[in-house]
């Protein structure tokens, strides 16, 4: 399974993606994760980044909502304890289970 890492350098939170993420791939031999630097607005417009980090599964966005806005800012995630700047790993987990 491809897992594609999108960010950009002005937003902190994609280190903690990239942190969850290295726990996954410890845990999922079967997962190939690549980091993808999002530099401009006009790439950030030409891929449909919703923010940084995104994270694709096989090229889809595994967290993608109604309402999000294509451009170079941080991205916010509802997790239980309330918003983050990443997805835990559990919610990471779980739409690899369902990818």
């Amino acid at each position: 399974m491809d897992i594609t890492l999108l960010y950009f350098d002005d937003c902190p939170n994609w280190r903690l993606a990239d942190e969850r993420l290295r726990e996954l791939s410890a845990e999922r031999p079967d997962l190939s994760v690549t980091r993808h630097l999002v530099s401009t607005p006009e790439e950030a417009e030409r891929i449909g980044f919703l923010g940084s980090p995104s994270i694709l599964v096989d090229g889809v966005d595994a967290f993608a909502q109604p309402g999000l806005q294509v451009g170079l800012s941080c991205r916010r995630y509802p997790t239980p304890d309330g918003f983050e700047g990443a997805p835990t790993l559990q919610q990471m987990r779980e739409a690899l289970t369902g990818a």
